[in-house]
C-alpha cells in the first residue's frame, strides 16, 4: 500500500546501496536522509583521509538533498559518525564550513564505525519554498 504523503526521490548520480534502505524520503515537507559515507554513485566505500570522506560524505547528502528539492542551507538537524576522536577538532572545521550560522541541531557519535569508515552522516531537512 502506497501513501501519497510519502515519495522517495532519487536521481541519476545519487548515490545507491546494496543494503535494504532508501537514500531519501519525503514526508510532506520533511527530508530524511539516511546515511551517508564516503561511496561512490554504486555504493562503493572510497577510503581516504578524513578531510576527503567528510566532504565526499557532504556531497553525497547535498545530492540526495537536490533529488528532494532542497540543500544544505535548509537541512535543520545532523547525525554525526566520528570513527576517531583524534578527528573531532578538523571535524568541527570542516563542519562549520558546510553549516554556517545558524547550524542545525546536531548530535555527533565516536567509536561506532567499521574500519573501513572515517565519517558518516545523516540529515533531517525541510523542502525549499519557491519565492
Amino acid at each position: 500500500m502506497t501513501n501519497p504523503l510519502v515519495s522517495y526521490p532519487l536521481l541519476p548520480g545519487t548515490p545507491t546501496s546494496h543494503l535494504p534502505f532508501s537514500p531519501c524520503v519525503v514526508v510532506g515537507d520533511l527530508i530524511f536522509v539516511s546515511g551517508q559515507a564516503s561511496v561512490d554513485q554504486e555504493g562503493k566505500i572510497v577510503s581516504d583521509t578524513f578531510e576527503g570522506e567528510f566532504r565526499r560524505s557532504v556531497e553525497n547528502i547535498r545530492r540526495v538533498l537536490e533529488a528532494a528539492g532542497s540543500d544544505l542551507a535548509h537541512v535543520v538537524q545532523t547525525r554525526n559518525y566520528v570513527r576517531d576522536p583524534e578527528d573531532l577538532p578538523l571535524y568541527n572545521q570542516l563542519y562549520r564550513e558546510y553549516f554556517p550560522e545558524p547550524r542545525p541541531a546536531r548530535t555527533t557519535i565516536t567509536h561506532c564505525l567499521p574500519p573501513s569508515l572515517r565519517y558518516e552522516i545523516e540529515v533531517v531537512a525541510v523542502q525549499r519554498v519557491e519565492t
